[in-house]
């Protein structure tokens, strides 16, 4: 078999068989095949695209080119999310409890931010004490006492996909539906949970900017999902807003945390609850109104919250500032960002705050950065609400003053005012399930 005529079959617009895809990926993580070849396959592919099977023993050969997680010493169902990024997108702090609550064990692997997005791991790790570095046992063994652990990407979990992804993003074939989910999916598929709930963003703030590349992006997920043998299923939500008000590492817990205790903010509560249930559903814990049920109790009850300090103490760390948010160590410096003209937010480009936030020290822009847990925005106001010159957007936080002017800048050039209230969005536009999708 030669990778010159794979590179020739996908160009001429063929369909790869199993045989030669597992060719091409093994062969270049053991350093057989030159990047020249596989630059050359990914921009055939870009052009070409893959149909699900392709995909699907693409994504499979990828999981396999490293270590495949056996969960099974957990005892029931695992059950998986994961979220393409978005900014103030704190759902696993909530969903993931609000799960465990509910009886469904959390076994999960996330990862730090980078660029205008956040990461999990910089949250939770803003709490005092908390670890997200674990043996296999121990992790094992945390899930089943507690029903739930975060713990950071550790391991050689799907090697292909992050020598696959450093080539793409230096030849210009990040942006293929194919291959996107694929590398999302073979980090998915190696972690071992049974069933995968996938929150793909859509909107200004996330990878996929238009409603029908996410729903495509969904389709080919779900599908590679399904195609292993994990249930897996899609929402579809909103992030041309940010979610929640607030933006950095521990004012998200803290945002979340007060979430959970009941008191969080509408648009934040009902994309959690939804993930939640739909979780539940996937796990076949009853109908999708009975899975809804079981959240809204739990986070009623306050269940749910108590499963998030269990966390956070197994962990090692202090679970003391879940419940009282107000021990989080503050950021020394405040800034208010004031309007300066009269009018309805009608647009907020949500990357571009995620930047301002990453500009504050919340954030990174290369991976070996550190990041500042206290820095970050408390949002105001947000697309749809009225503001009067002079009155508060936002309020920057930060561990040196001379860091508000460029954010300051970068945050007031993300929002548009009108004299017209702007059409309210809906917060989840779709559910993505096999070979069925439900528009809300």
């Amino acid at each position: 078999m030669r990778m010159y005529d794979i590179i020739m079959k996908k160009r001429n617009g063929g369909t790869l068989a199993e045989e030669e895809l597992r060719f091409a990926v093994n062969g270049y993580v053991t350093g057989k095949i030159p990047d020249y070849q596989i630059s050359a396959l990914l921009m055939a592919v870009w052009f070409q695209g893959m149909n699900d099977t392709e995909t699907a023993v693409l994504t499979d050969a990828m999981a396999k080119s490293g270590d495949m997680v056996d969960l099974s010493p957990i005892e029931g169902v695992k059950v998986d999310k994961h979220s393409t990024g978005g900014v103030g997108d704190k759902t696993t702090l909530v969903v993931a409890p609000l799960a465990a609550a509910c009886g469904v064990k959390v076994a999960k692997m996330s990862g730090r931010g980078l660029g205008h997005t956040g990461g999990t791991v910089d949250k939770l790790e803003s709490i005092p004490g908390l670890r997200t570095a674990f043996g296999q046992q121990e992790f094992f063994d945390i899930v089943n006492r507690t029903g739930i652990c975060v713990a950071g990407q550790s391991g050689n979990l799907a090697p292909a996909d992050k020598k696959l992804y450093a080539l793409r993003d230096v030849t210009a074939t990040v942006d293929s539906i194919p291959l996107i989910a694929s590398s999302i999916m073979s980090k998915k598929l190696a972690a071992g949970s049974d069933c995968i709930l996938l929150d793909v963003k859509t909107g200004s703030g996330a990878f996929m900017k238009s409603l029908e590349d996410s729903i495509a992006l969904a389709e080919k997920m779900v599908a590679i999902g399904e195609h292993a043998g994990r249930k897996t299923a899609a929402l579809i939500t909103n992030m041309d807003i940010p979610l929640g008000n607030y933006i950095g590492n521990s004012l998200e817990v803290i945002e979340a945390a007060e979430t959970l205790k009941g008191k969080g903010p509408e648009d934040l509560t009902e994309v959690c609850l939804s993930l939640a249930a739909n979780m539940l559903y996937l796990a076949g814990r009853g109908s999708m109104g009975e899975c809804m049920a079981q959240v809204q109790a739990a986070l009623r009850d306050g269940s749910a919250l108590e499963k998030l300090v269990e966390m956070a103490e197994a962990q090692g760390g202090d679970g003391s500032v879940i419940r009282d948010t107000s021990l989080f160590p503050r950021a020394p410096y405040e800034y208010q960002v004031r309007a300066s003209c009269e009018g309805w937010i009608t647009r907020m480009d949500t990357e571009a705050v995620g930047i301002s936030s990453a500009l504050l020290g919340a954030g990174r822009t290369a991976k070996e950065d550190s990041v500042d847990y206290s820095a970050g925005i408390i949002l105001k106001k947000k697309t749809g609400d009225y503001v009067r010159e002079g009155e508060a957007l936002a309020v920057l936080l930060a561990s040196e003053k001379t860091l508000f002017g460029e954010s300051e800048k970068v945050f007031m050039g993300a929002l548009e005012f009108s004299g017209q209230k702007p059409e309210r969005e809906p917060l989840i536009f779709a559910r993505v399930e096999k070979e069925k999708i439900v528009r809300f």
